[in-house]
């Protein structure tokens, strides 16, 4: 998985500055068109029909730019050049790396983070929004939850920020209870 995000990520920066730059869509704008590109490149009967050797590029364009149909008032010139690109250079297929590199970016820019919050028990909004607040002062950044639910963790919840993670979940110190019992 290291290659696919080294591969894709001189992408998701390129679009990250022509994004930017751009007055029209500006970075949320892209920000939701990537995603929903990402979207559709996931597909598996997409990643199929992009892996079909008997298209060439001008008919992979045309194909997933078919598909897009319902962003044909977002896809600009730029996004055009930009599926382009990406199908001359056989790395169309990495959208869903490429959006999760740009989204990065994105939040880095505002000063924001996605959490990734699991929590053994089904959280109610006044939880996660008093949750959220105090993650934010320790983590110095404005955060935007996602939150699941993983009943293996017993009790608690492990956060994800980055490549940060505060586990105060049961099943963690279950873990390091047998840790230091074993040592």
């Amino acid at each position: 998985m290291a290659e696919l995000s080294t591969v894709a990520r001189p992408y998701a920066e390129a679009l990250f500055q022509a994004a930017s730059d751009d007055k029209a869509l500006g970075l949320s704008g892209w920000a939701d068109l990537i995603g929903q590109m990402a979207q559709i490149a996931a597909n598996p009967d997409v990643r199929e029909a992009m892996s079909d050797p008997r298209l060439d590029d001008a008919q992979r364009v045309q194909v997933f730019s078919g598909l897009l149909k319902d962003l044909k008032d977002k896809l600009s010139a730029s996004a055009g050049n930009f599926i382009e690109l990406l199908v001359q250079n056989d790395r169309l297929l990495l959208l869903p790396e490429i959006a999760e590199h740009f989204i990065a970016l994105k939040n880095r820019h505002e000063g924001s983070a996605q959490a990734e919050i699991t929590s053994a028990f089904e959280l109610s909004e006044a939880q996660v929004k008093d949750l959220v607040a105090s993650l934010e002062g320790k983590f110095g950044l404005k955060l935007k939850p996602h939150v699941t639910v993983d009943p293996s963790l017993i009790g608690g919840v492990r956060v994800a920020v980055g490549d940060q993670v505060l586990d105060t979940s049961v099943q963690a110190q279950l873990t390091r209870m047998r840790d230091m019992l074993a040592a």
